[in-house]
């Protein structure tokens, strides 16, 4: 048996080749829309490398499909909690056609880059959402993808049509019901619009009025959403009554949703990532703006707590890489722009194009541990989260992909 290493040696790196990739191409979020719209008859192009959309061949057609997200209820939470989620509880069984397994998300683990994923049938390398906030190249700023500041042309930063657009295109009757909120965000013009977008306050009404827009068509697509879980889990966390509140509220949803199918329909329940609860201690929470090592030759910190993107200053990228791999790399998978590229992280080779290269970290860094690299002073807001999301552990990479058929 080898010997320990001495105690004063610093811990290995963890591999790349250990992160656990997104399933890409026939298991993910991006895969949803190409196989229900394949199921249609509508076609689907393929990315701008030349290949094919991807389908997730578990799956078998319908007339009328209707996609419900749950913003922030992955697979594990729902396991861990049956007592708040009795019914989404006893879908398990119908992932993924029936075969009891989950999805991946795609990385990062964030609701703007799941969402264009869903909406473009792209991996985040070709639609060009690769995090929360990512450097702009034409501008150098920091632009946040979710709130979509700064300003720039949401045609210019993602130029490919939705699938709810060709869908629309191609006869089928197409709606989104969600908040009136989201009706004319950036992120749903480029991700999820086509067709027509229903704004209602109450998630009881948008329950019924999903119902009744898939009946509204022969062939039908349908995509309602949910945010609250995600929200109560960010401001408590997931050990919090409110959090709790919210699951069995959402739980009821789905239900009242499925109840009222109409003929030749699937339901397809999903979420944009899972969420993990971090603790406010100084071993799990790494302040930036508090650590000279990790700023040295930093000049942008972008990403999330859970997936950094590091835009360091012209010719210093090697070193940044190096301090970060030797300070976190125990506890983070530490990759270049090239490397996490080549290992798949943003999407299948060739799939990650140069009008999005540059939007990505010189440095990228996941979480692998219970761990969070906030910013106090940067990000006071994220900073004061308490449950939080973004990397390709299980626990924020899994999501359901539950199917209730009338």
């Amino acid at each position: 048996m080898a010997a320990p290493p001495p105690a004063w040696q610093d811990p290995e790196p963890l591999a790349l080749h250990t992160a656990p990739v997104p399933e890409y191409g026939g298991g993910s979020l991006a895969d949803l829309l190409p196989t229900l719209l394949a199921g249609q008859g509508v076609p689907v192009p393929g990315t701008a490398a030349g290949a094919p959309a991807a389908v997730i061949p578990e799956l078998t057609p319908a007339d009328r499909n209707c996609v419900f997200l749950i913003d922030g209820l992955g697979w594990q939470q729902i396991k861990d909690h049956p007592d708040e989620a009795p019914y989404l509880t006893s879908l398990l069984g119908t992932s993924r056609g029936g075969t009891g397994r989950p999805v991946t998300v795609g990385f990062p683990a964030t609701t703007a880059t799941s969402l264009a994923s869903v909406g473009t049938g792209l991996p985040p390398g070709a639609h060009g959402l690769p995090g929360y906030t990512v450097r702009d190249p034409a501008t150098g700023a920091l632009m946040n993808q979710l709130r979509w500041r700064p300003w720039t042309d949401p045609h210019v930063w993602q130029p490919y049509p939705t699938l709810f657009q060709l869908a629309h295109a191609a006869g089928v009757h197409t709606a989104q019901v969600s908040s009136p909120t989201f009706e004319r965000t950036p992120l749903t013009e480029i991700a999820l619009s086509g067709g027509t977008f229903h704004g209602l306050l109450s998630g009881e009404e948008r329950m019924d009025l999903a119902a009744a827009q898939l009946a509204a068509g022969d062939r039908s697509l349908v995509y309602t959403y949910y945010s609250e879980v995600d929200g109560k889990g960010h401001k408590f966390g997931m050990d919090s009554d409110a959090w709790r509140g919210q699951v069995m509220y959402v739980d009821r949803l789905a239900q009242r949703l499925a109840e009222q199918l109409p003929p030749r329909a699937a339901l397809y329940i999903t979420a944009d990532h899972g969420m993990i609860d971090i603790p406010f201690d100084e071993e799990s929470r790494i302040d930036f703006d508090e650590d000279w090592e990790l700023r040295a030759g930093v000049a942008l910190l972008g990403g999330e707590g859970r997936a950094r993107h590091v835009y360091a200053v012209p010719g210093a990228e090697t070193d940044v890489l190096t301090v970060w791999r030797e300070v976190l790399g125990d506890r983070f998978w530490v990759a270049s722009r090239d490397e996490a590229i080549a290992a798949g992280w943003f999407g299948p080779p060739g799939t990650v194009e140069e009008r999005v290269r540059a939007r990505i970290g010189d440095v990228v860094a996941a979480a692998h541990d219970d761990v969070v690299i906030t910013a106090s002073v940067q990000e006071p807001r994220e900073s004061a989260m308490v449950g939080v999301h973004g990397s390709m552990t299980p626990v924020e990479q899994l999501v359901p992909l539950f199917e209730v058929r009338s």
